[in-house]
Protein backbone atom coordinates (compact mmCIF):
# COMPACT_ATOMS: atom_id res chain seq x y z
CA UNK A 1 0.00 0.00 0.00
CA UNK A 2 3.14 2.48 0.09
CA UNK A 3 4.32 1.73 -2.49
CA UNK A 4 1.47 2.18 -4.42
CA UNK A 5 0.80 5.65 -2.84
CA UNK A 6 4.59 6.55 -3.19
CA UNK A 7 3.55 6.20 -7.31
CA UNK A 8 0.64 8.28 -7.10
CA UNK A 9 2.88 10.96 -5.40
CA UNK A 10 5.03 10.40 -8.38
CA UNK A 11 2.96 10.90 -10.39
CA UNK A 12 1.85 14.10 -8.94
CA UNK A 13 5.36 15.39 -9.01
CA UNK A 14 5.34 14.30 -12.33
CA UNK A 15 2.77 16.43 -13.49
CA UNK A 16 3.30 19.39 -11.55
CA UNK A 17 6.84 19.57 -13.00
CA UNK A 18 5.72 19.02 -16.48
CA UNK A 19 3.80 22.51 -17.12
CA UNK A 20 2.54 21.54 -20.45
CA UNK A 21 1.06 18.44 -19.31
CA UNK A 22 -0.46 20.68 -16.01
CA UNK A 23 -1.64 22.93 -18.61
CA UNK A 24 -3.79 20.47 -20.55
CA UNK A 25 -4.84 18.75 -17.62
CA UNK A 26 -6.30 22.24 -16.09
CA UNK A 27 -6.15 24.93 -18.21
CA UNK A 28 -7.69 22.94 -21.57
CA UNK A 29 -11.32 21.97 -20.01
CA UNK A 30 -11.22 25.37 -18.81
CA UNK A 31 -10.89 27.25 -22.07
CA UNK A 32 -12.97 24.67 -23.79
CA UNK A 33 -15.95 25.77 -21.39
CA UNK A 34 -15.58 29.28 -21.88
CA UNK A 35 -14.90 28.75 -25.65
CA UNK A 36 -18.11 26.93 -26.34
CA UNK A 37 -20.48 28.20 -24.01
CA UNK A 38 -19.72 32.10 -25.21
CA UNK A 39 -18.81 31.49 -28.97
CA UNK A 40 -20.62 28.12 -30.08
CA UNK A 41 -24.25 29.40 -30.24
CA UNK A 42 -26.28 28.44 -33.62
CA UNK A 43 -28.54 31.85 -33.04
CA UNK A 44 -27.46 34.08 -35.18
CA UNK A 45 -27.36 37.78 -33.70
CA UNK A 46 -26.24 41.56 -35.23
CA UNK A 47 -26.40 40.40 -38.55
CA UNK A 48 -25.90 43.83 -40.87
CA UNK A 49 -28.99 44.50 -42.62
CA UNK A 50 -29.57 46.96 -45.31
CA UNK A 51 -32.89 48.56 -46.52
CA UNK A 52 -34.21 49.85 -49.78
CA UNK A 53 -37.08 51.79 -49.20
CA UNK A 54 -39.56 53.00 -51.97
CA UNK A 55 -42.10 53.66 -50.12
CA UNK A 56 -40.88 56.42 -47.28
CA UNK A 57 -43.92 56.09 -45.41
CA UNK A 58 -44.85 55.85 -42.06
CA UNK A 59 -45.90 51.95 -42.64
CA UNK A 60 -42.85 51.42 -43.82
CA UNK A 61 -40.45 53.44 -41.34
CA UNK A 62 -42.70 51.55 -38.70
CA UNK A 63 -41.49 48.29 -39.96
CA UNK A 64 -37.55 49.68 -40.08
CA UNK A 65 -37.65 50.45 -37.23
CA UNK A 66 -39.37 47.22 -35.65
CA UNK A 67 -36.31 45.18 -37.59
CA UNK A 68 -33.81 47.54 -36.18
CA UNK A 69 -35.21 47.08 -32.97
CA UNK A 70 -34.51 43.95 -33.26
CA UNK A 71 -31.49 41.48 -31.81
CA UNK A 72 -30.90 39.68 -34.87
CA UNK A 73 -30.52 42.91 -37.05
CA UNK A 74 -28.30 45.78 -37.12
CA UNK A 75 -29.54 47.90 -39.67
CA UNK A 76 -26.51 49.64 -41.26
CA UNK A 77 -27.22 51.08 -44.94
CA UNK A 78 -29.98 52.56 -46.60
CA UNK A 79 -29.60 51.74 -50.37
CA UNK A 80 -31.53 53.66 -52.93
CA UNK A 81 -31.82 51.49 -55.77
CA UNK A 82 -31.34 47.75 -57.18
CA UNK A 83 -27.99 48.34 -58.38
CA UNK A 84 -27.04 49.17 -54.85
CA UNK A 85 -27.61 45.71 -53.78
CA UNK A 86 -24.90 43.63 -56.16
CA UNK A 87 -22.02 45.59 -55.04
CA UNK A 88 -22.85 45.36 -50.98
CA UNK A 89 -23.39 41.65 -50.80
CA UNK A 90 -19.74 41.75 -53.09
CA UNK A 91 -18.14 43.96 -50.34
CA UNK A 92 -18.92 41.91 -47.52
CA UNK A 93 -21.05 44.58 -45.85
CA UNK A 94 -25.11 42.76 -44.97
CA UNK A 95 -26.23 39.55 -44.89
CA UNK A 96 -29.59 40.37 -46.10
CA UNK A 97 -31.41 43.28 -47.56
CA UNK A 98 -34.87 44.17 -47.57
CA UNK A 99 -36.77 45.61 -49.83
CA UNK A 100 -39.98 47.60 -49.25
CA UNK A 101 -42.10 48.41 -52.26
CA UNK A 102 -43.42 51.86 -53.38
CA UNK A 103 -46.85 52.54 -52.21
CA UNK A 104 -46.44 49.98 -49.25
CA UNK A 105 -48.97 52.00 -47.05
CA UNK A 106 -51.31 52.70 -49.45
CA UNK A 107 -51.43 49.09 -50.46
CA UNK A 108 -52.84 47.97 -46.99
CA UNK A 109 -54.93 50.48 -46.54
CA UNK A 110 -56.68 49.59 -49.40
CA UNK A 111 -56.37 45.71 -50.26
CA UNK A 112 -55.51 44.91 -47.01
CA UNK A 113 -52.20 43.18 -48.11
CA UNK A 114 -48.37 44.04 -49.64
CA UNK A 115 -45.44 42.22 -50.50
CA UNK A 116 -42.11 42.72 -49.09
CA UNK A 117 -38.56 40.98 -50.99
CA UNK A 118 -35.94 39.67 -48.41
CA UNK A 119 -32.78 39.71 -50.28
CA UNK A 120 -30.08 36.71 -48.60
CA UNK A 121 -26.37 36.11 -48.96
CA UNK A 122 -26.97 32.46 -49.95
CA UNK A 123 -23.21 31.89 -49.97
CA UNK A 124 -23.72 30.40 -46.41
CA UNK A 125 -26.76 28.88 -46.72
CA UNK A 126 -27.18 28.11 -43.22
CA UNK A 127 -26.87 31.61 -41.91
CA UNK A 128 -29.08 32.82 -44.55
CA UNK A 129 -32.08 30.74 -44.04
CA UNK A 130 -31.53 31.97 -40.40
CA UNK A 131 -32.01 35.17 -41.36
CA UNK A 132 -34.64 34.71 -43.74
CA UNK A 133 -36.27 32.95 -40.72
CA UNK A 134 -35.89 35.99 -38.27
CA UNK A 135 -36.85 38.70 -40.81
CA UNK A 136 -40.42 36.94 -42.05
CA UNK A 137 -40.95 36.32 -38.05
CA UNK A 138 -40.27 40.08 -37.26
CA UNK A 139 -42.61 40.73 -40.68
CA UNK A 140 -45.42 38.65 -39.11
CA UNK A 141 -45.05 40.06 -35.48
CA UNK A 142 -45.31 43.76 -37.16
CA UNK A 143 -48.69 42.60 -39.41
CA UNK A 144 -50.21 41.31 -36.36
CA UNK A 145 -49.60 44.85 -34.68
CA UNK A 146 -51.22 46.53 -37.34
CA UNK A 147 -54.00 43.47 -37.44
CA UNK A 148 -55.08 44.56 -33.68
CA UNK A 149 -56.09 48.14 -34.88
CA UNK A 150 -57.95 47.65 -37.63
CA UNK A 151 -61.66 45.20 -38.25
CA UNK A 152 -59.79 43.35 -41.47
CA UNK A 153 -56.54 41.45 -40.97
CA UNK A 154 -53.36 42.81 -43.01
CA UNK A 155 -51.35 40.29 -44.93
CA UNK A 156 -47.80 41.44 -45.60
CA UNK A 157 -46.31 38.36 -48.26
CA UNK A 158 -42.51 37.95 -47.67
CA UNK A 159 -40.73 37.11 -51.40
CA UNK A 160 -37.68 35.31 -50.57
CA UNK A 161 -34.78 35.57 -52.92
CA UNK A 162 -31.06 33.90 -52.48
CA UNK A 163 -28.14 35.17 -53.68
CA UNK A 164 -24.96 32.83 -55.24
CA UNK A 165 -26.65 30.15 -53.58
CA UNK A 166 -30.50 29.70 -54.84
CA UNK A 167 -30.89 26.15 -53.82
CA UNK A 168 -28.94 26.79 -50.01
CA UNK A 169 -27.01 24.06 -51.00
CA UNK A 170 -24.77 23.12 -48.01
CA UNK A 171 -21.89 21.98 -49.84
CA UNK A 172 -21.26 25.99 -51.09
CA UNK A 173 -20.11 26.41 -47.18
CA UNK A 174 -18.92 23.40 -46.42
CA UNK A 175 -16.27 22.95 -49.04
CA UNK A 176 -14.39 26.52 -48.14
CA UNK A 177 -14.70 25.22 -44.72
CA UNK A 178 -13.21 21.95 -45.02
CA UNK A 179 -10.67 23.19 -47.41
CA UNK A 180 -9.37 25.70 -44.70
CA UNK A 181 -9.52 22.88 -41.81
CA UNK A 182 -7.87 20.33 -43.70
CA UNK A 183 -4.94 22.32 -45.13
CA UNK A 184 -4.11 24.33 -41.40
CA UNK A 185 -4.15 20.74 -40.11
CA UNK A 186 -1.93 18.52 -42.24
CA UNK A 187 0.46 21.19 -43.07
CA UNK A 188 1.05 22.22 -39.74
CA UNK A 189 1.10 18.86 -37.89
CA UNK A 190 3.22 17.78 -40.57
CA UNK A 191 5.62 20.19 -40.35
CA UNK A 192 5.42 20.74 -36.38
CA UNK A 193 7.71 17.56 -36.33
CA UNK A 194 9.80 18.70 -38.67
CA UNK A 195 12.87 20.01 -36.55
CA UNK A 196 11.94 18.37 -33.53
CA UNK A 197 12.48 14.85 -35.29
CA UNK A 198 16.38 15.48 -36.30
CA UNK A 199 16.85 16.40 -32.87
CA UNK A 200 15.39 13.12 -31.34
CA UNK A 201 16.77 10.98 -34.18
CA UNK A 202 20.57 12.38 -33.55
CA UNK A 203 20.75 13.98 -37.15
CA UNK A 204 20.32 17.42 -36.37
CA UNK A 205 24.11 17.33 -35.84
CA UNK A 206 24.82 16.58 -39.25
CA UNK A 207 22.38 19.80 -40.19
CA UNK A 208 23.91 22.35 -38.23
CA UNK A 209 27.20 20.96 -39.55
CA UNK A 210 25.99 21.84 -43.36
CA UNK A 211 26.73 25.43 -45.04
CA UNK A 212 22.82 25.87 -44.85
CA UNK A 213 22.06 28.63 -42.97
CA UNK A 214 18.66 28.60 -40.68
CA UNK A 215 16.61 30.33 -42.77
CA UNK A 216 17.92 27.53 -45.73
CA UNK A 217 17.18 24.62 -42.98
CA UNK A 218 13.93 25.80 -41.95
CA UNK A 219 12.63 26.79 -46.04
CA UNK A 220 14.09 23.39 -46.43
CA UNK A 221 11.95 21.68 -44.13
CA UNK A 222 8.79 23.71 -45.78
CA UNK A 223 9.12 22.94 -49.68
CA UNK A 224 8.35 19.13 -49.70
CA UNK A 225 4.83 19.52 -47.85
CA UNK A 226 4.09 23.12 -49.30
CA UNK A 227 3.95 20.45 -52.89
CA UNK A 228 2.08 17.81 -50.95
CA UNK A 229 -0.50 20.40 -49.99
CA UNK A 230 -1.05 21.74 -53.28
CA UNK A 231 -1.95 17.91 -54.14
CA UNK A 232 -4.49 18.39 -51.61
CA UNK A 233 -5.73 21.14 -52.76
CA UNK A 234 -6.10 19.72 -56.01
CA UNK A 235 -7.61 17.03 -55.14
CA UNK A 236 -10.19 18.96 -52.67
CA UNK A 237 -11.21 21.09 -55.60
CA UNK A 238 -11.42 18.31 -58.10
CA UNK A 239 -13.98 16.64 -55.85
CA UNK A 240 -16.05 20.05 -55.03
CA UNK A 241 -17.00 20.42 -58.90
CA UNK A 242 -17.13 17.01 -59.55
CA UNK A 243 -18.60 15.06 -56.82
CA UNK A 244 -20.03 17.98 -54.46
CA UNK A 245 -21.39 19.93 -57.98
CA UNK A 246 -19.97 23.36 -56.20
CA UNK A 247 -19.13 25.65 -59.23
CA UNK A 248 -15.58 27.72 -59.53
CA UNK A 249 -17.04 30.85 -59.95
CA UNK A 250 -13.93 33.22 -59.93
CA UNK A 251 -10.57 33.30 -61.20
CA UNK A 252 -8.60 29.26 -60.91
CA UNK A 253 -5.80 30.78 -60.69
CA UNK A 254 -6.18 33.28 -57.80
CA UNK A 255 -8.01 30.57 -55.81
CA UNK A 256 -5.02 28.23 -56.78
CA UNK A 257 -2.74 30.74 -56.13
CA UNK A 258 -4.27 31.86 -52.29
CA UNK A 259 -4.51 28.15 -51.32
CA UNK A 260 -0.95 28.63 -52.12
CA UNK A 261 -0.42 31.77 -49.90
CA UNK A 262 -2.47 30.06 -46.69
CA UNK A 263 -0.25 26.59 -47.43
CA UNK A 264 2.74 28.69 -46.68
CA UNK A 265 1.12 30.57 -43.69
CA UNK A 266 0.19 26.82 -42.04
CA UNK A 267 3.73 25.75 -42.88
CA UNK A 268 5.29 28.56 -41.44
CA UNK A 269 2.86 28.09 -38.17
CA UNK A 270 3.87 24.33 -37.93
CA UNK A 271 7.76 25.07 -38.92
CA UNK A 272 6.96 27.55 -35.54
CA UNK A 273 6.02 24.55 -33.10
CA UNK A 274 8.60 22.18 -34.25
CA UNK A 275 11.53 25.07 -33.53
CA UNK A 276 9.91 25.70 -29.94
CA UNK A 277 9.35 22.09 -29.19
CA UNK A 278 11.86 19.16 -28.10
CA UNK A 279 9.51 16.23 -28.40
CA UNK A 280 7.30 15.02 -31.63
CA UNK A 281 4.80 14.53 -28.98
CA UNK A 282 4.41 18.11 -27.53
CA UNK A 283 4.46 19.24 -31.28
CA UNK A 284 1.79 17.24 -32.57
CA UNK A 285 -0.01 17.41 -29.21
CA UNK A 286 0.44 21.05 -29.34
CA UNK A 287 0.21 21.71 -33.48
CA UNK A 288 -3.52 19.34 -32.79
CA UNK A 289 -4.90 20.44 -29.72
CA UNK A 290 -3.91 24.11 -30.54
CA UNK A 291 -4.84 24.52 -33.94
CA UNK A 292 -7.75 22.40 -34.26
CA UNK A 293 -10.42 23.83 -32.19
CA UNK A 294 -9.52 27.37 -33.09
CA UNK A 295 -9.82 26.75 -36.71
CA UNK A 296 -13.09 24.92 -36.39
CA UNK A 297 -14.65 27.81 -33.88
CA UNK A 298 -12.85 30.88 -35.04
CA UNK A 299 -13.04 30.24 -38.81
CA UNK A 300 -16.58 31.62 -39.37
CA UNK A 301 -16.91 27.72 -40.58
CA UNK A 302 -19.37 26.50 -38.45
CA UNK A 303 -20.35 29.11 -36.17
CA UNK A 304 -21.26 32.79 -36.79
CA UNK A 305 -18.43 35.01 -36.05
CA UNK A 306 -20.50 38.09 -34.66
CA UNK A 307 -22.43 35.88 -32.61
CA UNK A 308 -19.14 35.92 -30.18
CA UNK A 309 -18.22 38.19 -27.89
CA UNK A 310 -16.03 41.25 -28.31
CA UNK A 311 -12.77 39.87 -26.90
CA UNK A 312 -13.38 36.30 -28.76
CA UNK A 313 -13.99 38.52 -32.15
CA UNK A 314 -10.90 40.18 -31.57
CA UNK A 315 -9.11 36.96 -31.15
CA UNK A 316 -10.14 35.41 -34.05
CA UNK A 317 -7.95 38.21 -36.54
CA UNK A 318 -5.47 35.97 -35.18
CA UNK A 319 -6.64 32.59 -36.91
CA UNK A 320 -5.51 32.18 -40.62
CA UNK A 321 -7.89 30.01 -41.28
CA UNK A 322 -10.92 33.15 -40.80
CA UNK A 323 -9.51 34.86 -43.72
CA UNK A 324 -8.54 31.78 -45.98
CA UNK A 325 -12.20 30.77 -45.41
CA UNK A 326 -13.81 34.12 -46.67
CA UNK A 327 -11.27 34.49 -49.27
CA UNK A 328 -12.77 31.21 -50.58
CA UNK A 329 -15.93 31.85 -50.34
CA UNK A 330 -15.59 35.32 -51.97
CA UNK A 331 -13.67 33.56 -55.44
CA UNK A 332 -15.29 30.17 -55.36
CA UNK A 333 -18.77 30.54 -54.37
CA UNK A 334 -19.44 34.63 -55.34
CA UNK A 335 -16.90 34.87 -58.18
CA UNK A 336 -15.41 38.35 -57.46
CA UNK A 337 -12.04 39.03 -57.90
CA UNK A 338 -8.65 40.25 -56.18
CA UNK A 339 -9.92 43.61 -55.72
CA UNK A 340 -12.36 42.07 -52.87
CA UNK A 341 -9.57 40.10 -50.89
CA UNK A 342 -6.91 42.03 -51.34
CA UNK A 343 -6.75 42.77 -47.85
CA UNK A 344 -7.54 39.28 -46.31
CA UNK A 345 -4.24 38.35 -48.61
CA UNK A 346 -2.21 40.97 -47.25
CA UNK A 347 -3.03 39.49 -44.28
CA UNK A 348 -2.06 36.42 -44.54
CA UNK A 349 1.12 37.55 -46.09
CA UNK A 350 1.87 39.30 -42.83
CA UNK A 351 0.97 36.39 -40.59
CA UNK A 352 3.34 33.97 -42.86
CA UNK A 353 6.71 36.80 -43.14
CA UNK A 354 6.00 36.98 -38.92
CA UNK A 355 5.96 33.36 -38.43
CA UNK A 356 8.82 32.54 -40.52
CA UNK A 357 11.25 35.05 -39.03
CA UNK A 358 10.08 33.93 -35.27
CA UNK A 359 10.39 30.30 -36.25
CA UNK A 360 14.08 31.19 -37.88
CA UNK A 361 14.76 33.24 -34.78
CA UNK A 362 14.25 30.14 -32.24
CA UNK A 363 16.06 28.04 -34.40
CA UNK A 364 18.97 26.69 -32.20
CA UNK A 365 22.17 26.27 -33.70
CA UNK A 366 23.41 24.64 -30.21
CA UNK A 367 22.19 21.55 -29.29
CA UNK A 368 22.93 22.08 -25.81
Amino acid sequence: MKQFIAFIKKEFFHIWRDKRTLFILLGMPITQIIIFGFALSNEVKNSKLAILDFSKDVASQQLIQKLSASKYFDATAQLKSFKDVEPVFRQGKVKIVVVIPQQFANDLQHTNQAQIQLICDGSDPNVASTLKNYATAVIMDFQKALGNQQKLPYRIEPEIRMMYNPELKGAYSFVPGVMALILMLTCAMMTSIAIVKEKEMGTMEIILVSPLKPFGVVVAKAVPYMLLSMVNVASILLLSVFVLDVPIRGSLLLLISEGLLFTITSLALGLLISSITDSQQVAMLVSLMGLFLPTTVFSGYMFPIENMPLPLQIISNIVPAKWFYFIVKTIMIKGLGFSYVWKETLILFGMTIVLFGISIKNFKTRLA
